[in-house]
This record gives structure tokens, sequence and C-alpha cells, in this order.
């Protein structure tokens, strides 16, 4: 009995599928085989193994049931015992295949038709991972679509053979596309879902603006010029930092070109959005003043730690550096990635002048001296008892105005209120019933431990209990960090684990269960 059927027909069907979807001829014939596959499962079983063949040269389909030869059958369908396998092939091995023929297959109407969505099904797959292939490593990119229909809003823009998605948000505000328009946007991601490949596209991110400006300036291509970065407010308004790798080059004149050429075509592209493109600085307090413009800047304090910045502006020009709704020193502050707050020149006098007296009152009362020499030590930079009381003597006595018995005296006075304000703040630890084991610990200052004492915190065990935001919390982000509160913490968790700590441990956390029960 024959047991191929030539259809070379598949072969024309399967070259014309490739042609029109643009896919490897090769990989159309698997579809087609599994489609085979599948209808012969269908009509011998679906749990035995069948497997089909197309000849690629004269599209001879062969249809077969494949048995592995075992030790143990688990699966009667699929499997055989070797010693039975050996009948039929006597050189077969364990983990080999007997190979039987099977008669060809007449397609009814049900098998056609599993047949067929076998095969449609298949085609779109092969389709989905070449889409996926094609655009995964396009991310970044600028690309040109048609908008195919609207879906709530949001834009389908046919790329080629895909499809991509123009969400509403990542559209410029106020600006509207119909069915047959052409767009430009930026691939931002891509994502392999289970419904296929799904493109994202955005007019609205960053990185589009930086591209469009690679495709106006040479210099940028070339990567002369460097874009640093980009913060935007779509539509309306835009900043971008740059950077020349050639000092000969200017490259704020190189990306706004002959009479504003470059920048212009831009600025077209994005609905009229105004861009300041300004130098890039590796100083950061110069960065954040070229940040702010166009307004002029007097002043610029930078808070490291917290990546915050002061910024000081003459009174006339603190509406231009905030910008209208706060929109300049905004965009600034994502350019820069600092907290910017502003001030005029006037409210900086104002709160340094207030900062003097509240110190100089410090010195004052402290210390019992009159207005001059504690103005004399604020303006020399100190800015607490501790800090006089530490310093060494002749350093103090090098003031202009000091001398050597001025300066011992001034530390013994500093020396003794620390004392007396350490002793009060004893006692006062001691009458909210802090425990001297809390007290023992070296990193909590008395003044810490009055402040545990008013939230509740007394013992070993309370302060263990603790998380170590809710110790910085209690003592405050300006005298503890994260890292020394949890030191505190392990330090106040020592006794769990001494010697009995085991018992002492599962009772403590015994006893506290039971507390919330």
């Amino acid at each position: 009995m024959d047991t191929a059927i030539s259809r070379p027909e598949l072969l024309l069907v399967a070259d014309a599928v490739a042609r029109e979807k643009s896919l490897d001829r090769e990989k159309v014939l698997d579809v087609l085989e599994k489609a085979y596959q599948k209808a012969g499962r269908a009509k011998y079983g679906h749990e035995k193994d069948i497997r089909a063949t197309i000849d690629r040269k004269t599209g001879e389909v062969r249809l077969s049931r494949w048995t592995e030869a075992v030790e143990t059958v688990e699966n009667e369908e699929t499997q055989i015992p070797i010693h039975i396998a050996r009948k039929f092939k006597p050189d077969i091995k364990v983990g080999e295949f007997l190979v039987d023929p099977l008669p060809p297959i007449d397609f009814g109407r049900i098998a056609a038709q599993t047949a067929k969505q076998v095969i449609v099904q298949g085609v779109r797959e092969y389709e989905r991972a070449q889409q996926y292939d094609e655009f995964k490593d396009r991310v970044g990119e600028i690309i040109n679509g048609v908008v195919k229909r609207t879906e709530y809003g949001n834009l389908m823009v046919e790329i080629g053979r895909a499809e991509a998605l123009l969400r509403r948000d990542e559209l410029i505000p106020r600006e509207s596309f119909r069915n047959g328009d052409r767009v430009r946007a930026y691939i931002y991601d891509v994502r392999e879902e289970p419904r296929g490949p799904q493109i994202f596209l955005s007019r609205t991110h960053p990185g589009f603006l930086a591209k469009l400006f690679a495709q106006e300036v040479p210099e940028i291509y070339d990567g002369i010029i460097e874009i640093k970065a980009v913060a935007r407010d779509p539509g309306s308004r835009a900043k971008m930092a740059v950077i020349s790798r050639d000092s000969s080059i200017d490259p704020v004149g190189a990306c706004v070109g002959m009479r504003g050429s470059r920048v212009q075509a831009v600025v077209q592209e994005l609905q009229g959005e105004k861009i300041d493109i300004i130098p890039w600085s590796a100083n950061t307090a110069t960065f954040v003043v070229n940040a702010l413009a166009p307004a002029e800047v007097t002043k610029v304090v930078m808070d490291e730690e917290g990546g915050r910045c002061e910024v000081v502006v003459p009174d006339d020009q603190l509406s231009l550096a905030i910008g209208r709704r706060g929109q300049n020193v905004r965009l600034a502050s994502q350019l820069t990635r600092w907290d910017i707050d502003i001030l005029t020149e006037a409210e900086e006098s104002e709160r340094r002048q207030e900062e003097f007296r509240r110190r100089t009152g410090l010195f004052v009362e402290a210390l019992d001296v009159d207005d001059v020499i504690a103005g004399l030590l604020v303006t020399e930079g100190f800015n607490s008892i501790e800090e006089l009381a530490f310093t060494p003597r002749d350093e103090l006595a090098s003031i202009e105005g000091f001398d050597e018995q001025v300066a011992d005296e001034l530390i013994r006075r500093a020396e003794q209120f620390l004392i007396r304000r350490d002793n009060e703040l004893t006692e006062r630890r001691a009458a909210l019933g802090v425990t001297d084991e809390v007290a023992a610990i070296e990193a909590l200052t008395p003044a810490m431990l009055v402040a545990l004492g008013e939230k509740g915190v007394r013992t070993l065990d309370d302060l263990a209990d603790l998380a170590s935001d809710e110790l910085v919390e209690i003592i405050g982000a300006a005298n503890m960090d994260e890292a020394t509160a949890n030191e505190i913490i392990m330090a106040a968790r020592a006794h769990w684990f001494a010697d009995g700590g085991e018992a002492a441990a599962a009772s403590h956390g015994g006893s506290e269960e039971a507390g919330h029960d």
C-alpha cells in the first residue's frame, strides 16, 4: 500500500504564503506539517505520537506513527517494551523509535477545517515572532507610520507589517490625528505578550526630542556633541543639556543652527514646544545655574546628602526663575536631578539675619557673654556649644579681639554648660523611666535618651522592638541615619542572644504574641 501522497500544490501554497507574509518558506512548510500531524492524530488517536513530513522537493506527504522502545512501559500509546520492539527491529536500542508508515489522509470537512486553523494559527505565530525579533532591538528609534484606527483615543499605527500602539497620554496635548494620517513617534518599549508582540510609541518621551535633534544636527549623529539630559513639558517647553567633545565646536550654537533653522525644525514637529538648549557641566552648581536660564542666579548652596540645593536670585528675577506655574524650576530640577529651592536675595538676607540672631542668642544665654563676643563666635562659623567646647585654645585665641585668657574662659563656660545640660537631661531621662541599660548604649546621647523616653521607649526590649525607620523618626533624621539606627537596635537585641538568650528570646516572642492575642 502506498503510504505517501504526492501534493506538489503544497509547495506552491508554501511559496505563495512565504512571499505574501515575508516569512521563511521552511517555516511555512513546518506549519503545514503540523497541520497534517494534527489531522492524523484526530483520525488515529490524539494519544498516539503521529508525525507528518513533507518532501521539500516533490511535496510528497508521509504520515507515520512513532513508538519509543523502553525497558518499562509507562504509556502504552507511545511506548513499547524493548524485547517486543526487537522482534520488528533486531538492532533497536532503548530510547530509539519504531516508525510505522500510515495510510495517507483523505481530508474530510472537519479534518480540513482543523488543518486550516492550524495553518492560520501557525503562520500568525511565526509572523508575531518575526515582528518581535525585528523590533526588540529598535527601542529608542524614531519611526514613521500611518494611523490605521482609533480606539478610545489611542492610536493604532501601522509601521511596515506590524501594528504599534500610540496611547492618548503619549500624544502631545491638543494634537489630533485621523485615520490615514502619517505620524512620527519614538519606540520606547517592545513587549512579548500572549496576544503577540506589543510595540509602544510616544511623542512625549524625552528620547523623542533627543532623537529629533540627532536627525537634524550632524554633530550629534557623529558623536561630536552629546545630549546629556532632557526634560520636557510636552507641547509647552523643554530643556536640553549638551556637551561638545571638540572644544572648537559650540554645542549650543550647533544645535540652534544658522538663524535657528535646526531647532525650528524640531519645534515644528513638537507642535511649537519652546526648547532651551543649555551647556552641560560636570560641576553641579554650574549646571544648576545653567538649567535655570534665562533667570540670573547670584548664589547656589548645595546639600549633597539630601540631594537638594538652594538657589538665590535677585528679587526681580524670582518670577522668571520659577516660571509660569513653576515650569522653569520644575524642568531645571528634572534636568539636573536635584531638588531646587528658589529664594530671593531679600529672603535669603532676612533668613541669614534671623539665623545670626538665633545663634547669637544661644551663645549669650549659654555662656553668659555679651552680644559682641557672641556675634564674633557666630561670624567665625561656630554653630553650637559643642563645637566651641572642643575647639583648641590656640585656634580660639587667634580670633581677632580674643586672647588666651578669653579663649580659656569661653571653653570653660562651654564645658560647664554641657555638663549642666547633660545632668538635667540625665535627670529627665531617669524621671521618664529610661533604664541604665539603654543609657549604656554609646551611640545614644542624653538628648536622644529623653526623646526615647517621651515616646515610651524605656527598656532594651522596647528599643529592640523598633524598626530602624521608627528610631530615626523618634530621634530625627538630622541627628541619626539608618545605618546608626540599625547598630543601636542590634546592640539592644544583644541580650536576647547571650547565655540562655534563646530561651529569653522565645519567652519574649511568646509574651509578645500573647500580648497581641
